[in-house]
């Protein structure tokens, strides 16, 4: 048997992202079977909500968000206390008069979302990026104080 060293804030993550995902796919069933027991009505519109990826590396914390079909100029990004909101709109592709849609999927409307990032954040640097439906967002982190030696002056009295 092997022993190993129990790293606590590894195992919170893993634990952490796995009900993030968990409570992401109940959303998704809930909204879709409320959208098929309201068929033609506001609900039957669905929610959208955008998958996100957060990933935080030693000098940087980088965000991914699929955005198909959405441009980029109906994203805003909003970063605030650590608190970095996501929001935007998907606009509904409309068909024309004479064609019958048999089945629609795909969600229209608003979204936001919030993540709270951790401390130690350049807000000032934040960039984004779209490319191929992808958003990403890179938040630097500050430097690290460096340890100073300083020397100690003698005065003569």
């Amino acid at each position: 048997m092997e022993l190993k060293k129990w790293r606590p804030e590894q195992d919170t993550k893993s634990l952490m992202s796995d009900l993030f995902n968990i409570r992401n796919r109940m959303n998704n069933l809930f909204d879709l079977s409320l959208s098929n027991f309201f068929e033609d009505t506001p609900l039957a519109e669905g929610r959208f909500a955008p998958d996100v990826d957060i990933i935080e590396k030693d000098d940087r914390i980088e965000i991914r968000a699929d955005l198909p079909g959405i441009e980029p100029k109906d994203v805003s990004i909003d970063l605030r206390n650590n608190v970095l909101t996501l929001s935007g709109t998907r606009k509904e592709e409309k068909e024309s008069k004479d064609a019958h849609v048999y089945r629609s999927e795909r969600y229209y409307g608003s979204f936001q979302r919030s993540f709270t990032l951790p401390d130690g954040i350049n807000q000032d640097k934040v960039a984004a990026h779209y490319k191929n439906g992808v958003l990403n967002i890179t938040v630097p982190k500050l430097e690290k104080a460096q340890p100073k030696q300083i020397t100690i002056k003698v005065e003569d009295k």
